[in-house]
């Protein structure tokens, strides 16, 4: 095996269980929409206003399960039309990234921080990560041929190796676009 799936990673939040009680009430429960391909991820069925200082994006998605703490990722573009300067960072690395407010059915919130453009990345195992010859951390190169004229190299595609990921590579919606993705697309490491 010398390819890998490329899924496009849409605007989404993930929650703490704090943070969501008060956005949609203490009795509201975080409901399975739909199972995404990392195992233990979801689509809840809640989603949430995120307010900037330009504009809105109404109905952004929250993933589950709960996080230990509350972060929003966007693409570059969807920063813009908010009005933020978010950094490009590895999820959970949200340490004096963009504030942001989320507006719930119950209640509203400022974050000082939590909204990141995800940095594109490769989720794998450690089994994978021994047969691509990579490991956690590594910083690669990925050719993705959509076969609709656009192929492209992303580079800069960080290596995240836990044995309860699939394998499977993420970028944002930008990415996708840029790159022609739609459908079933595969990468490979050059």
């Amino acid at each position: 095996m010398s390819k890998f799936i490329v899924e496009t990673s849409a605007r989404h939040i993930h929650v703490s269980e704090a943070d969501f009680k008060i956005l949609c009430g203490d009795d509201a429960t975080l409901e399975v929409r739909a199972e995404l391909s990392q195992p233990g991820q979801y689509v809840s069925t809640t989603r949430l206003d995120v307010v900037g200082p330009k504009k809105t994006i109404p109905g952004v998605s929250i993933l589950g399960p709960f996080r230990p703490a509350t972060q929003i990722e966007m693409s570059l573009s969807d920063c813009r039309t908010l009005g933020v300067n978010a950094p490009i960072r590895e999820s959970g690395d949200t340490k004096d990234s963009a504030p942001i407010k989320l507006v719930g059915p119950k209640g509203e919130i400022e974050l000082k921080e939590g909204l990141i453009v995800a940095k594109r990345h490769i989720h794998m195992t450690t089994k994978d990560a021994e047969q691509f010859n990579v490991s956690n951390g590594q910083i690669v190169n990925v050719k993705v041929d959509t076969g609709k004229g656009r192929s492209i190299v992303f580079g800069d595609t960080v290596v995240r190796v836990k044995d309860s990921f699939a394998l499977a590579m993420h970028i944002d919606t930008d990415e996708a676009n840029a790159a022609c993705c739609s459908g079933e697309v595969f990468g490979e490491i050059i």
